[in-house]
């Protein structure tokens, strides 16, 4: 296992205000560079790259980083999830609120129109 200078094509800069393990660079013990790979062995030499930092203070640190990205897409689904819920109208016959009053008052017990109508049917289903 040794490097064969493929991993130079996978380099990768450092990132400005995050960590690189924050950003998704890994790191290869045996060629001694971060690369941005998203596979979890090295592409020159097939060794394990290292996904998290080492140090206490850096994993703290990333520790923290992550619960808050976790924090901010949680409030972020949650505003989607808790759209403005729609309004409740009463519905002319019963007076009960309703969402959707019109789709109520079509079926509604105490609407005149479905009672004559229903008087007829059974009239017709007599004859």
């Amino acid at each position: 296992m040794t490097c064969k200078g493929i991993c130079v094509r996978y380099k990768a800069q450092k990132p400005v205000g995050t960590g690189r393990y924050a950003s998704g660079q890994r790191r290869c013990q045996i060629c001694e560079i971060f690369i941005k790979w998203e596979g979890l062995w090295c592409p020159c030499c097939g060794y394990r790259l290292r996904t998290k930092p080492r140090n206490l203070k850096y994993k703290a640190k990333l520790r923290a980083r992550v619960e808050a990205d976790s924090l901010v897409a949680k409030a972020a689904r949650a505003k989607v999830a808790a759209k403005i819920p729609k309004e409740k109208t009463a519905c002319k016959y019963c007076e009960k609120l309703f969402v959707y009053a019109d789709k109520h008052e079509k079926n509604c017990k105490k609407n005149p129109e479905i009672k004559s109508s229903s008087k007829s049917e059974s009239i017709a289903i007599k004859a």
